[in-house]
């Protein structure tokens, strides 16, 4: 691997472009959910309970409908605590019966087979115990591309989403979605922001760098398996520290919790993500302090960095990015759906 890396890393001929839908389409959470059968849940026992305390699983139960095994798998995990069980049972049925969110409700009062029943037991026990459902299917679902996940990365949250849309529109108000943009994503993880914004720009091309080897092979089976591998390179690189050229774009979601917190996360975030992917040093700020300062090198003329923040870390961020020579006056706060500072954006 070459000491510096480049745009030039990013000028493939362009592939075509992803035909991915947006949130609320292919994205799970925008599927149909048929109706919970509570009064069978009521009067039925369930064959799909969680094991029993002293150790094996519930007896063997006659075979259930697939709606019968949802509303099952809902009173489980409402039972161990689950945030969101109705579409924790959704996802987890699907899983284990091997159906689309369509399938899942076409065919919804057709029989759960045997060996469906026991991997939905398997990882209802799973999801009890703390562990995402992402963890569990092997997926996650991201502006309405499934993205493959596992130890390696972070799970890509719903929030980053904001960082697509504020990119989209910046690209939206100017050159526009079919401009030949170079884009570089620092801390790829699953490749998702980059890999995501390549699929809405047909002709851009892009360069996703990670200080962790087995995130960036995480990263390129996505790519292909996404169909934007052409457009796509991926290096290894703390930071900008080994990338050179020019880019029109540079986004990242960097680890932003501060180091004496982590342990004080959600189980699902402090147990199974990367602590490399979580960790922002002492006081949350470190991956902003290197990425502030070598910005304005590698940004293009009219380039615009967006940087994934934390709800307090709007006025430290945009100090470090003014101190490293980006206009105070193109800088940006992005709020999310309940207000707080999500997106930071600046200009060169």
């Amino acid at each position: 691997m070459p000491d510096a890396l480049s745009a030039e890393h990013c000028d493939d001929l362009p592939a075509p472009p992803l035909s991915g839908s947006r949130i609320g389409e292919a994205d799970p959470r925008g599927a149909a959910m048929p109706a919970a059968d509570t009064e069978s849940a009521v009067s039925e026992p369930p064959s799909l309970s969680l094991p029993h305390r002293g150790g094996g699983e519930s007896p063997p139960q006659p075979s259930r409908s697939i709606r019968h095994a949802f509303v099952e798998a809902v009173a489980a995990l409402r039972k161990a605590g689950a945030e969101t069980p109705e579409l924790d049972a959704r996802l987890l049925v699907c899983h284990a019966a091997g159906l689309t969110h369509e399938a899942f409700v076409a065919r919804a009062g057709e029989g759960l087979p045997p060996e469906a029943a026991a991997r939905l037991r398997a990882s209802l026990a799973r999801r009890a115990g703390g562990e995402p459902v992402s963890r569990i299917t092997g997926t996650r679902e991201f502006y309405g591309r499934s993205f493959a996940v596992d130890e390696r990365v972070l799970d890509p949250r719903p929030d980053t989403e904001m960082l697509i849309e504020a990119a989209l529109d910046l690209i939206d108000r100017g050159a526009g979605r079919k401009a030949p943009l170079r884009i570089v994503d620092l801390g790829t993880g699953s490749g998702c922001i980059l890999i995501t914004l390549l699929a809405e720009l047909p002709n851009a091309r892009g360069l996703g760098t990670d200080i962790s080897a087995d995130a960036l092979r995480a990263a390129e089976a996505n790519a292909a398996r996404l169909g934007v591998a052409e457009r796509a390179s991926f290096a290894h690189s703390d930071w900008l520290e080994a990338v050179s050229g020019q880019f029109d774009l540079i986004v990242c979601n960097p680890p932003y919790i501060a180091s004496g917190e982590i342990d004080g996360l959600a189980p699902e975030v402090a147990r199974h993500d990367p602590r490399l992917a979580l960790d922002g040093g002492e006081d949350g700020l470190d991956a902003y302090r290197q990425i502030a300062r070598d910005a304005a090198k590698v940004l293009a003329p009219g380039g615009r960095i967006l940087l994934e923040i934390g709800a307090t870390q709007a006025e430290a961020v945009t100090g470090l990015l003014g101190e490293s020579g980006l206009h105070a006056g193109k800088i940006g706060v992005r709020r999310d759906l309940a207000g707080r500072p999500r997106v930071l954006v600046a200009g060169a």
